[in-house]
């Protein structure tokens, strides 16, 4: 009787662990996807504090199938510009949504 209890939880946790695949809990992104929007959020993080005329550490950014978003804020309209040039500028990005907010 324990065998077949323990034959069965085995066979449940397989067809689970079958069913989940390889995908990423973010909008069932592949692994090779996240791997590659982890790789593009890292090379716009180090573009910006390579560059001193973005604050680094003020700019949030987030990548979803190389869509970059940008938030946080910005000491001026020009840095809020320059960082969404930088975050083009990374290959792999496909399009950059700046919510970058200049603050008075």
């Amino acid at each position: 009787m324990k065998t077949r209890k323990r034959l069965f939880a085995g066979l449940v946790s397989l067809a689970l662990l079958a069913a989940s695949g390889c995908a990423v809990t973010r909008d069932q992104e592949t692994l090779g996807a996240y791997v590659d929007d982890s790789a593009i959020t890292a090379s716009v993080k180090s573009r910006f504090f390579e560059d001193k005329s973005v604050a680094g550490t003020s700019i949030s950014v987030e990548t979803l199938n190389g869509t970059v978003l940008l938030s946080g804020f910005a000491k001026s309209s020009q840095e809020r510009n320059t960082a969404e040039t930088l975050a083009r500028g990374v290959k792999g990005v496909k399009s950059v949504k700046n919510e970058i907010v200049v603050s008075p």
